[in-house]
Parts: C-alpha cells; structure tokens; sequence
C-alpha cells in the first residue's frame, strides 16, 4: 500500500504540471516540422448562432513553387453525416478534401491558401446556412480606377452653367465622403466584410504576409438550417502522396461558442448531470455507511473500503461538475478546481479496480491473505490504473491536433482494457477454488451458495465492463449530435447499479452465504466435534462464524 500511495502523489503531481497547458474550448495549437497531411483540430456541436473564430498565424511551407491549384493548403469545415461517426467514405478519406468534388448535400466549407497570390479562396458547397466575416481581397488597380472616374465626372460638372454651379458643388460635396467609403486608399486595398454563404458561394480573403510567414482569420456565424456537429481540419495536400513528406510550421487559435457558453452542444447539460448524481451517489453513500453502523457485528475492512469508493465517486463528480461550469463561461478551466478533480479521479479510478478484486478474492470475508499470484495482480492493476490516470489528463490537457494526443488515447483504451481483464482473473480463481472444495470437504451446500454468489458477481463485473465500454459508445454515435450526453448519463447509471448490486450481494448480514463459511481449517474442525458420552452431556459447543462474534449454544447428543 505504500508504494500505491507513492505512485499515486507523483501521478498528482505529474498532473500539477501538465495542467496549465489545457486551454479547453479556446484552442492554441503551435505545430512545427509537422508531415501529417491532414490535421483534426476539432469537433463541435453548433447551435443557431454558434460562432467559430480562427486565427491563423504564421504558416510557412517549405516550397512556394509548388501548384497549389493541384495540391492545395488550407482548412475544411464539415458537418458530420451520422453524427460524427464518419463524414466520409473510406474511398474519399484517401484522397486530399481540398481536392474532392462533394457527392452530397451536407454543408462543406473550404479555404484554399494561394501563396502566390496572397489570398484564400472560400468554396461554401452543399447546403449553407452560415454567415462569414472576414477580411475581403480587393483589386487596389479597380480602386484607382474608380477614383479616377470620379474625379472626371467631378471636373465636368464644374463646366456646367453658373445658375446650377451651386447646386452642382452641393452633390459634388455629397459624393466625397461616399467615395471615402466606397473607395479606400491603394494601400488600403482590405475590406472587413459579412458574406451570407447560402447566396455567396465563394469569396476571395486577404492573406497577410510577414516575412516568409503567412497568417489570415475569420469567423463563422452558424444559421438555424446549419446546426449540427462539425469538424475543423487542416490539410497540407502535397504530402499525401506517397514518398512526400515535406515539413511545415504554423500556429492556430480556435475558439467555438454557444449562444450560452463554450461547451459543445452535447456538454451543455453535463454540469447538471454530475451535479445530480453527485447527490445520488452521495446519499448511496450515507445508506449504506448507515447500514454498516447497524449491523457493526459483522463489518470488516472491505466494507468500509466500499464506503470509501462512494464518496469519492461523488466527490469526484462535484468537482467535474464545477470543472465543466468554468470551462462553459470562461472558456478554459479553473486550475484549482481541476487539480481537484483529476486527483479525485484517480483515487475514485484505483479504488473502484482495488475493491473489485478485493472482493473477488474475499479478502477480509473469509481470509486476511492474499496469495501470490492475487498479490501480482494488484502489482499490476494498481501502476496501470496510475498509467491510465496519467494518459486521461494528459489526453484532457492536449489539443485533439497534436500527434502525441492520438498515442496517449490508444495507450488509455490498451491500459483501461488491461484493467478490466485483470479484475476478472481473481474471480475465476475463487469459482474454480470453490468448484473444488464443493465436492471434496463437508460442507458443499455452503460451498456451493458462495459459488453461486461468486458466479453472480462475475456476471456483474462482466455486464458492467461490457456496457460502459462498448454498449454506451455505440448508442453515443447513434444519437443525434445534440443529445450525446445521455452517453455520460448512460455510463454513471450503470455505475450506480453496479455499485448497488455490489452492495447488496455483499452486505454485512449474518444471513449473508458469503458471511458464514469459517475461517480457516482449524475451525472446520472445532465444528465437527460431537461426541455420545453421557459424560459431556449438557455441555455445549460454541459455533464460530465467519465474523468470530456469533455465539450458537447446541445440545450435545
């Protein structure tokens, strides 16, 4: 236990450091040398009058020569076709998107950065509901042209009669602020304009150019036909050839909103949710820390451990709760509140795997020992379920762009499978150990109640491990975008069933079949002394149950 305790302050610890660098639903994410051709930034569930804003700065490419016509660099903006499963068929994700001809009505957007020219072209195809704001390219020579005509037309009307020359210098004085706005300097050849993209399907941006750095920004405005769950992508198509692998460099912010915060459309009602089964779980706490005070005469370590579980579950919940209200009006977390949560979430993650197999090898229950290869096993769920702890913040903390993000979610699913494979291995032992003992000692109907007790937890620990990793994924990409969270819903119910089934299987009763069996040998023994001398008759014999405090008075034969 100690080393889990040392484990677990340097697994805070690590979190303590990796935390400032979470920026939640405003996203900074600076990529150097990077190869990836295609670079997911982020998902998110608009609703009407959602905003997107994306600044992009310093973007630089190895080669300015290349036919960006042909290999085209840039972003895409989609919404998901069955709510972010797949946006695209396999045969279209093997080629670039910038290049693609879409195939359907679902709303795309691409920005296609011209080097050469200094401009983005925007192509809104499909169905389009949304409002960009951005800088627009202006031709400067069609802007001298214009004040030139002007000024002719200005000259002429000065030649007109003398009655109509105060009349003529009125409208002449009218139409130079008109031609101050109409018709900016050369210099200033960039106009911040409002597009709606359901009647513009394309629009020419300004790229700015500092050095051999370029950077450019606009922001979406999503309609009432447009909401939906959409993915942000960059895309540096010359690399998806096979043998190119050219690096570049750029830096991006992308801050997504809500018309009532920053939380996806999915996320807007997970506040309330922790909040409440933070309750739950806290009066199922009470309940059964009330039970245990009621029935003290058969409570062991185990139990009290149980109750530890559940109040760190809802402690747990608390503060992701408050982690997530921060984050939807600030837009980032609160470090303090989240260095609460994520140690909460470690200790609630280690203590659920440990109680587990706990109770699957009946320690406490009927022996005070655990064997080596029961001692090996907690060797290995314990560093792993740090691992896993670990690889969540760093996963919570890192932008969805970032190489390193992918390795950490596989290295978190491969760990999280590990552990729920572990906790299954004490349970086979102690069925099979009990399959044995039935049908060698005296006492098989005890034997077998307590396997058939056994054999119920296992199909318990399986159903539960079964439904929160694979029943309630599935169901979440089958729903619609703005109800995901009953996804989260899903998998804390269930965990309150299973924490409640646990709780009544394995509750301190004298009537309880796991309770009753005795100790150790020497009590089987003690147990099964009768004897049918008339001597010892009136003496009776103290049966010890499992709990050592039971006294039973039987008449001797």
């Amino acid at each position: 236990m100690a080393v889990a305790h040392r484990v677990c302050f340097v697994a805070g610890f690590l979190f303590i450091l990796l935390l400032p660098g979470c920026e939640a639903r405003i996203h900074k994410l600076t990529l150097k040398n990077e190869i990836r051709h295609t670079i997911d930034l982020n998902d998110f569930g608009f609703y009407a009058n959602g905003t997107l804003d994306v600044h992009l700065y310093s973007l630089r490419v190895p080669d300015t020569q290349v036919d960006f016509s042909k290999y085209p660099v840039g972003f895409s903006l989609s919404r998901s076709r069955v709510n972010g499963v797949l946006s695209y068929t396999a045969e279209e994700l093997k080629t670039c998107l910038l290049t693609q001809n879409s195939t359907n009505d679902e709303p795309l957007i691409r920005f296609l950065i011209n080097i050469k020219k200094q401009s983005v072209n925007v192509i809104a195809v499909g169905k389009q509901d949304n409002i960009l704001m951005a800088k627009e390219k202006v031709e400067a020579d069609k802007d001298q042209e214009k004040v030139k005509r002007a000024s002719e037309q200005q000259s002429k009307n000065q030649d007109k009669s003398a009655e109509h020359q105060e009349l003529a210098d009125k409208r002449s004085d009218d139409k130079k602020p008109e031609q101050a706005v109409q018709n900016p300097k050369a210099e200033l050849v960039n106009v911040t304009g409002t597009f709606n993209l359901s009647s513009r399907h394309h629009v020419t941006l300004d790229l700015d150019k500092n050095g051999s750095a370029y950077s450019f920004s606009f922001r979406m405005r999503f309609g009432s036909e447009a909401e939906g769950l959409y993915s942000l992508k960059f895309h540096y198509c010359r690399n998806s050839d096979p043998g190119f692998n050219k690096p570049y460099s750029f830096a991006v912010e992308v801050t997504e909103k809500n018309p009532h915060g920053y939380l996806s459309a999915a996320e807007i009602p997970l506040p309330r949710l922790y909040l409440y089964m933070a309750g739950v779980f806290f009066i199922a706490a009470l309940v059964w820390v009330y039970n245990l005070m009621k029935h003290s005469y058969s409570v062991f370590k185990i139990h009290w451990l149980m109750a530890a579980l559940a109040f760190t579950k809802s402690t747990s919940l608390v503060f992701h709760s408050i982690n997530y209200y921060f984050i939807n009006t600030e837009g980032h977390p609160i470090e303090g509140w989240a260095v609460m949560y994520y140690i909460t979430h470690l200790l609630k993650g280690a203590l659920l795997f440990i109680t587990l197999a706990l109770i699957g090898t009946g320690w406490a229950f009927v022996k005070y020992i655990l064997s080596d290869k029961e001692k090996k096993i907690f060797m290995i769920v314990i560093p792993l379920q740090v691992l896993a702890n670990v690889a969540y913040i760093i996963i919570e903390s890192t932008e969805e762009g970032s190489s390193e993000y992918y390795v950490w979610k596989e290295i978190l699913f491969l760990v999280d499978l590990i552990c729920c494979g572990a906790i299954l291995f004490p349970v086979v032992w102690s069925i099979r150990h009990l399959q044995e003992a039935s049908s060698t000692d005296g006492k098989a109907a005890m034997n077998l109640e307590k396997l058939k007790l056994f054999r119920h937890y296992y199909v318990m620990i399986v159903c539960y491990i079964y439904f929160t990793r694979i029943i309630a994924i599935l169901l979440k990409f089958t729903m619609p975008f703005q109800w995901q969270w009953c996804y989260e819903f899903l998998v804390e119910v269930s965990t309150l069933i299973f924490f409640v089934l646990t709780g009544y299987k394995f509750r301190p009763a004298s009537n309880n079949p796991y309770l009753q069996l005795p100790q150790d040998e020497d009590d089987v023994e003690n147990d099964e002394v009768v004897t049918e001398s008339g001597a010892l008759e009136g003496i009776s014999k103290v049966k010890k149950t499992s709990n050592g405090r039971d006294r039973q008075k039987e008449s001797t034969l």
